[in-house]
C-alpha cells in the first residue's frame, strides 16, 4: 500500500520488520559478522562489524527498497517506480526492480561518481543525470512521479523503507544475542530507524546510538528541537550520511528509542576508513565506516559487546585514493617539510640522504630557483614523505635540524 503524506504513514512495528525478513529471504544477504581484535582492544570489550559493506549492491539500501517496491498494488507497479539518489539508494531500487519485474527510472547528480551510474544502470534502471546537488535531483525525481504516474521510492521516509532496513536489528540479535551497544551510521534515519525498532522490542537494554559527520548534523539539532531542522549546505566526505533533513517518519522513531546521536570529525572518518582497510581487509565508504570513527574518538564510552553496522563499501576509487592520504596524514603518517637550501650541485642530493638515514620515505619533490622570494644562491625544497607516525615525523625534524637545515611553516 503507497500513502500520499508523511502524517498519514502508520507506525513501524516489530511484526513489519519480520515480514520485511520473511520477504526478503533468498533477495537480500544474511550479512556475516566479523570480529575485530584490534578494536576489542581499544574498546575494552568485544567489538564486532556488521558487514552491510558485503550485502547485495553494497550496502544495506536493497532491503527497504525491495520491500517497498513489493508492497506496491498491481497498478502502481505497472506505472513504474523512480528513485533520486548519488548511489547506494539507486543501486538498491534498481535492483529490486528488477528483481520484481518493476520499470524503474533513477535521477543521479551530474557529478555521481561513474561507478555508481555505471552500476545503476547494469541493475536495468533507466538512469538519467540531473542537477548538480542530490536536491535538484530529488526535485526532478519528484516532478517525473506527478507527470507520468511513477511510484516516488524515498530513501528513508517510508516506514516499508524502514521496515525493510530493520532487518539488519533482526540479525545482529541472532548473529550476537549478547550485545550491549550497536553504533549506526545517520543520514535520513531510515537505517537506525528499523534496527531500533526491531532491537528495542526484543532487547530494550541494548544501547542503539547515531553517528553522524559533524558537517552534516541535522539530528542532533532536531532532537534538540524536537522536530526535524534541515541544516543548510551539509558537507562531508561522507556522502552516504549527507542528508540535509531527517525524514519526518524515522525522526519520530528515533526520537523515542534511539539512546542518543553523536557527532565525528572528517578526521575521524578518515582514519576509520583506514582502519577497517588495514586492519579489517574490508573496504567501506566514509559513511560506513562512521560507527567504527565514533569508537576510535571515544572507545571508553560504549558497554560491549558493541556491534558497528559498516553499512557500505560503495567508495569511487579516486575519492578513496584522497581519503586514505587523508587517513594517513591524520595519523602522522605523511609529512610535508618545505625548507631552502644553497643552490648549489649536490645539495638536493644531501637532503635526500638525511632522511635515508631516518628512514623517510619521499613521495614527492617540488624544487623551486626562479622565486623572486629567493636569494641569488638559494632554492626552496617541498618534501612529501611517507612516515611511520608521529614519533616518526619528530625524529626526521630533528634530523633536519641537526644538519642544519631550517623548515619553513
Amino acid at each position: 500500500m503507497s500513502y500520499s503524506t508523511a502524517e498519514s504513514l502508520p507506525p513501524v512495528t516489530l511484526d513489519d520488520v519480520r515480514g520485511a525478513q520473511k520477504m526478503l529471504s533468498g533477495v537480500a544477504r544474511v550479512t556475516a559478522m566479523e570480529g575485530s581484535r584490534h578494536l576489542s582492544q581499544l574498546v575494552g570489550a568485544p567489538v564486532h562489524f556488521k558487514c552491510e559493506n558485503l550485502q547485495r549492491t553494497g550496502s544495506f539500501k536493497l532491503r527497504g527498497a525491495y520491500v517497498r517496491i513489493a508492497g506496491l498494488l498491481p497498478e502502481e507497479r505497472a506505472a513504474g517506480v523512480v528513485a533520486a539518489s548519488a548511489g547506494n539508494h539507486a543501486q538498491g531500487v534498481a535492483l529490486a526492480s528488477a528483481l520484481l519485474g518493476v520499470h524503474s527510472t533513477v535521477f543521479m547528480p551530474k557529478g555521481a561518481p561513474l561507478p555508481k551510474i555505471s552500476a545503476t544502470r547494469e541493475y536495468g534502471a533507466d538512469v538519467r543525470l540531473y542537477g548538480q546537488v542530490v536536491d535538484e535531483t530529488l526535485a526532478a525525481a519528484q516532478e517525473y512521479a506527478a507527470g507520468t504516474g511513477a511510484v516516488f521510492i524515498h530513501p528513508f521516509d517510508h516506514p516499508d523503507i524502514i521496515a525493510g532496513q530493520g532487518t539488519v536489528g533482526l540479525e545482529i540479535l541472532e548473529q550476537c544475542p549478547e550485545v550491549g551497544t550497536i553504533i549506526v551510521g545517520v543520514g535520513g534515519g531510515g537505517l537506525i530507524a528499523g534496527i531500533a525498532t526491531a532491537v528495542k522490542a526484543l532487547r530494550p537494554d541494548v544501547r542503539v546510538v547515531g553517528v553522524q559527520a559533524e558537517g552534516a548534523a541535522a539530528y542532533p539539532l532536531s532532537l534538540a528541537a524536537g522536530r526535524p531542522v534541515p541544516v543548510r549546505n551539509p558537507a562531508t566526505m561522507a556522502d552516504g550520511i549527507k542528508v540535509g533533513r531527517p525524514g519526518d517518519v524515522p525522526f519520530r522513531i528515533v526520537q523515542d528509542l534511539v539512546d542518543e546521536v553523536r557527532t565525528v570529525s572528517e578526521d575521524a572518518l578518515s582514519a576509520a576508513l583506514l582502519l577497517c582497510l588495514e586492519r579489517a581487509k574490508l573496504v567501506v565508504e566514509p559513511a560506513g565506516a562512521s560507527p567504527v570513527a565514533a569508537l576510535l574518538s571515544d572507545p571508553g564510552d560504549f558497554e560491549g559487546p558493541v556491534v558497528a553496522v559498516l553499512s557500505g563499501g560503495n567508495v569511487d576509487p579516486v575519492l578513496m585514493q584522497r581519503i586514505l592520504r587523508h587517513g594517513m596524514a591524520a595519523q602522522g603518517r605523511y609529512l610535508a617539510v618545505r625548507l631552502r637550501l644553497t643552490d648549489r650541485p649536490g645539495a638536493l642530493a644531501t637532503l635526500l640522504g638525511v632522511l635515508t638515514v631516518v628512514d623517510a620515505n619521499v613521495l614527492d619533490v617540488s624544487h623551486v630557483r626562479t622565486d623572486p622570494r629567493l636569494g641569488l644562491a638559494e632554492a626552496e625544497v617541498e618534501l612529501h614523505l611517507e612516515t611511520k607516525g608521529p614519533e616518526h615525523c619528530a625524529e626526521v625534524g630533528q634530523a633536519l635540524r641537526e644538519a642544519g637545515y631550517t623548515v619553513i611553516d
